[in-house]
């Protein structure tokens, strides 16, 4: 029977069924194993049910419920808007759905019910599905390994029996024909059908056996079913060839049929089982065994004496568990061919199951209790009522009534199901709840019987919402607060009666910081307040009752929170840091100090005051700007250090403090000032014999600015005409660009500059570096001479281009003193060095004085009082000016010139490297830039520096040849380079 014919008895029975606006039923055929929504039917066009009123041609919205306990797993649901049937992700399994023997014709189904509503359209559906099978199960055999043992005088053609294998499923999916693999041309494999549908492998002996040439046979035998796709399984079997026995036993009877009660005893006897065998003596010993296909469950059930082959019970028999036993019975000789008999059990119903009452809720109870209200009109469906009885026949039949006179009844819609609806108007007043019991009884002798209470309680109708007295409530609450703090009493107010006028309030959204009694209405701060954080609180208030469905009023409430002075005032910034340039007038602004409170009202009003500095600075209590009182000089004084205090006007009031820092930025208004060459009539010998590259005269200067305004650079301007001589920009080392010549002897001068990198001008220096070219110093009273009258050259102009000659006319006089130079040289050398042997510990003066001595000066006394001088400082970290005292020359000492005099160089002669410097200026003038423009010192609230730095960040201060640093023993060290060993620790 195919789906389409299931479909036909489907509708059929419908059109049969007597009343089809109460009860219906249809059938749906489904397969097992199908996946999740594969849709079963469709109740309505099955059914050929209208959504639409008949009467009045208006849709009606028909639910569609399946009625089911209240735990179970349902294996198909019901969409409730369409009446479609699809499966759940709840396996249907066929097998464990009905297990036990299964037959081809034999039919495995589950019901449900589907109820349709509202009441006015009520039916009540009883759908049958039918569950076919599918091969999801391949056969098998009952060992992986078959032994059988066949006698060595067995005829050709003889059979014997192959255990059988097992296939849960049914009909073609179940076994269909069996194959024996590597059958060694001994054996054969033939199958023999039972009357039953079973099918039975034999082995068929094709050839002579002798058991002393082979005792054993391995072969596979496979057995496949008949179901798409097909399955299988193999086994292996073992033939052992012994000895003979050539007559196998026989049963008098092959197919036994006995009937038993199901509350037999444990040993009652079942059937005695006899079988007989033409051999004597061993060979006619008969053994009764079960056959491979009795299943592990019956084996259980029943026990077989092995040697009488009586069938007794072993254990409690309960035919509603499985009502027939296939026993296959085999009766062996000892020989490979037993004798088989089928046993089939009848277990006979016996009246030992009372009747069972599922209860299924069409209006879900709360905690057991089914609430109506009691405007619910006559015939309101509570619940449908199935009963069943595991028994048969009479003792399977079952009556159902209601124990008490109560306005309920039970309506019968088939013959084991009923509808509890009420059947009179209900009435809370009169009565409240009902208790009945239903009573399930079956007619059997004696008759047993089941009951299930049912507990309906009545509602009252609730018709009135809750009333505020008051629809928008406004409170007012200070700040800082303590917690459960009262506010005040909601209430509200409800014209219903009992439960329905018990009202409970609720907060509504946005109200965390507050708690509400249910009960009584109390309102409590359940946070501390902070007006800072949140001055204002809006949140709503719901009076709900307890009526079913509960109605509720909401009212609104706005809190206040009142300030007080609780936050001291906020500076925005602990350490004010501000940056002016030196220079500033008198009365500049030189900052703002910029201060908050959070508080509101007179307790935020503050004023400002400096607390320990009233002298230097000025500052607005009410703006916070901070005005200078002095004019600020870097030098003397590079940053000033005060604190500030904040009031609020509270009361009490509040307070705060913080520091201000103002930093003194530097403005280039120091020329850089000459340590060496001592003086500007000073010279140094350079050697025929030196090479180039070496080193023949230092030049180093300081500058009292810093950063880049303390940078300089060093710059031959004029008296290297032949390029004889290179000075390094940055170190001022002077070296030999080529190795002297003849023509080169004579006193050679160059002038050079010294200017600094700063901003917006650079400030400069002019030096005169006096050179002796010769092999030694003859006479230095006549370079002396030589050096007095270059003074009257201008220094645009190399000396050797003037009129009058500085090297001597007389060769003879050169020579002369070329001779007494030498000599001089000579002894001064053998001097020093018994000196130095003499006083090994005082080497770093002796190496100081060589170094002074280097430059050649007729004021000897003067460098020894430098000496002196530089001896005398106390402190590494001296002031850079008085690291080394340069004195003025004395007014009748026309020799020595102020080093740091005013040297004017023509404009001619400015290098287009140094065109930026103003040669023409004073030296010692210092250039101020105008005073900043104030704009320019502001971002945000605090003053910058002209340069733009950040505010409140420190100038890193960067000196140039940070001589004050320096140990005073690495100062003017003799036999080394002083100014080497500074450019060295930078």
């Amino acid at each position: 029977m195919d789906l389409k014919d299931y479909y036909l008895l489907g509708a059929l029975f419908a059109c049969l069924w007597l009343d089809p606006s109460i009860a219906q039923e249809l059938i749906y055929p489904i397969r097992e194993e199908l996946q999740e929504n594969v849709l079963i039917g469709n109740i309505p066009k099955d059914l050929n049910i209208s959504h639409t009123n008949a009467a009045t041609g208006a849709s009606a919205n028909l639910v569609y419920r399946l009625v089911s306990k209240a735990g179970d797993n349902p294996l198909v649901r019901v969409l409730s808007s369409t009446g479609e049937i699809f499966t759940t992700s709840n396996r249907i399994d066929r097998e464990k759905l009905c297990p036990g023997p299964s037959f081809e014709d034999s039919e495995c189904s589950f019901e449900i019910e589907v109820v349709i509503l509202p009441n006015d359209y009520f039916r009540l559906i009883k759908i049958k599905i039918i569950v076919k099978d599918t091969n999801d199960n391949a056969p098998m055999f009952p060992s992986p390994v078959i032994n059988i043992s066949i006698p060595e005088n067995t005829l050709i053609n003889s059979r014997f029996a192959i255990p059988s294998a097992t296939d849960p499923d049914t009909g073609p999916n179940s076994v269909h024909k069996y194959e024996l693999i590597n059958g060694q041309s001994a054996f054969g494999l033939d199958i023999v059908e039972t009357p039953e549908g079973e099918k039975w492998p034999q082995l068929i002996v094709q050839q002579n056996l002798d058991r002393e040439q082979k005792d054993t046979y391995v072969m596979k035998i496979k057995v496949e079913d008949g179901g798409s796709p097909q399955k299988s399984s193999t086994a292996i079997l073992q033939v052992t060839v012994t000895d003979v026995n050539d007559n196998r036993p026989v049963f008098k009877e092959g197919q036994i049929d006995v009937h038993i009660p199901e509350n037999s005893a444990i040993g009652t006897s079942v059937v005695q089982l006899q079988a007989s065998d033409a051999d004597i003596g061993a060979n006619a010993e008969i053994r009764y065994v079960f056959g491979t296909q009795v299943s592990a469950a019956t084996k259980r059930l029943f026990a077989l004496n092995t040697t009488s082959g009586l069938i007794t019970v072993q254990r409690l028999l309960d035919r509603e568990e499985t009502a027939i036993h296939k026993l296959s019975v085999l009766a062996s000789d000892g020989s490979s061919s037993p004798a088989r008999a089928t046993v089939t059990i009848n277990v006979t119903d016996v009246n030992d199951n009372p009747p069972n009452i599922d209860l299924r809720y069409i209006i879900s109870p709360i905690n057991g209790t089914v609430f109506l209200s009691e405007k619910d009109p006559i015939n309101t469906k509570i619940a449908l009522i199935t009963v069943s009885d595991k028994d048969t026949d009479i003792n399977g039949k079952v009556i159902c009534f209601i124990e008490k006179d109560v306005p309920f009844h039970l309506k019968a819609v088939y013959d084991n199901q009923y509808l509890l609806e009420t059947s009179a108007l209900l009435d809370y007043e009169g009565t409240k709840e009902y208790n009945f019991k239903i009573v399930a009884s079956d007619s059997g002798k004696p008759s047993l019987n089941q009951t299930a209470l049912v507990r309906v309680r009545l509602e009252d109708e609730n018709d009135n919402p809750p009333i505020f007295t008051q629809p928008v409530i406004e409170l007012a609450v200070m700040e800082n607060n303590k917690r459960d703090l009262f506010l005040t009493t909601l209430s509200a107010t409800d014209e219903d009666s009992g439960k329905n006028a018990e009202i409970v309030y609720q907060l509504g959204p946005n109200a965390s910081f507050f708690d509400l009694d249910r009960k009584t209405g109390v309102l409590t701060a359940s946070r501390v307040f902070d007006r800072e954080d949140q001055d204002r609180f809006l949140f709503t208030i719901t009076a709900r009752d307890n009526g079913t469905p509960p109605l509720q009023t909401q009212a609104a409430v706005i809190v206040t929170v009142l300030d007080e002075n609780d936050n001291n005032p906020k500076f925005t910034h602990n350490h004010f840091q501000f940056f002016v340039s030196e220079n500033l007038p008198k009365y500049s602004t030189v900052g703002v100090i910029t201060v908050t409170d959070s508080d509101a009202g007179e307790n935020a009003a503050v004023s400002l005051s400096i607390m320990n500095d009233n002298e230097n600075f000025i500052l607005d209590p009410y703006s916070g700007v901070i005005k200078s009182n002095v004019s600020f000089d870097r030098e003397q004084q590079s940053s000033y250090t005060f604190d500030v205090r904040a009031v609020d006007s509270g009361r009490p009031p509040c307070s705060s403090a913080a520091k201000v820092t103002i930093n003194v930025i530097d403005v280039n208004d120091n020329t850089p000032i000459v340590i060496y060459p001592p003086s500007n009539t000073s010279f140094k010998l350079v050697p025929l014999s030196s090479i180039p590259g070496s080193v023949v005269a230092e030049v180093f200067a300081v500058d009292g600015d810093t950063g880049m305004n303390a940078e300089l650079k060093y710059t031959i301007v004029s008296g290297n005409n032949k390029g004889l001589f290179r000075i390094d920009p940055v170190t001022g080392n002077i070296t030999l660009e080529e190795k002297p010549a003849l023509t080169d002897i004579g006193l050679h001068r160059l002038v050079v500059n010294i200017s600094d990198l700063g901003y917006p001008k650079s400030l400069h220096t002019l030096v005169l570096v006096f050179l002796y070219v010769n092999d030694t110093v003859g006479n230095s009273t006549l370079i002396y001479d030589l050096i007095r009258r270059t003074m009257e050259t201008p220094i645009d102009r190399n000396i050797g281009e003037s009129s009058e000659t500085y090297q001597s006319g007389d060769y003879l006089t050169i020579m002369i003193a070329f001779v007494t130079g030498a000599l001089v040289v000579i002894i001064v050398i053998f001097v020093t060095v018994l000196l130095r042997c003499r006083h090994a510990s005082r080497f770093k003066a002796a190496q100081r004085k060589k170094q002074g001595a280097e430059w050649m000066s007729p004021n000897t006394e003067n460098k020894q009082n430098k000496k002196k001088k530089r001896k005398k400082r106390k402190s590494p970290k001296s002031s850079l000016l008085n690291f080394v005292t340069i004195e003025g020359n004395k007014p009748d000492d026309p020799a020595h010139e102020p080093i740091n005099g005013t040297i004017s160089l023509p404009t001619e002669l400015e290098e287009q490297g140094i065109g930026r410097f103003e040669w023409n200026a004073t030296p010692t003038t210092t250039f101020k830039p105008s005073s900043p423009d104030l704009a320019r010192h502001y971002k945000s609230a605090s003053p910058q520096s002209a340069f733009h730095l950040k505010a409140d960040t420190p100038v890193s201060v960067k000196k140039h040849h940070v001589i004050q640093e320096l140990p005073l023993d690495n100062t003017f060290v003799g036999g080394c380079d002083p100014f080497q060993e500074v450019l060295h620790e930078l």
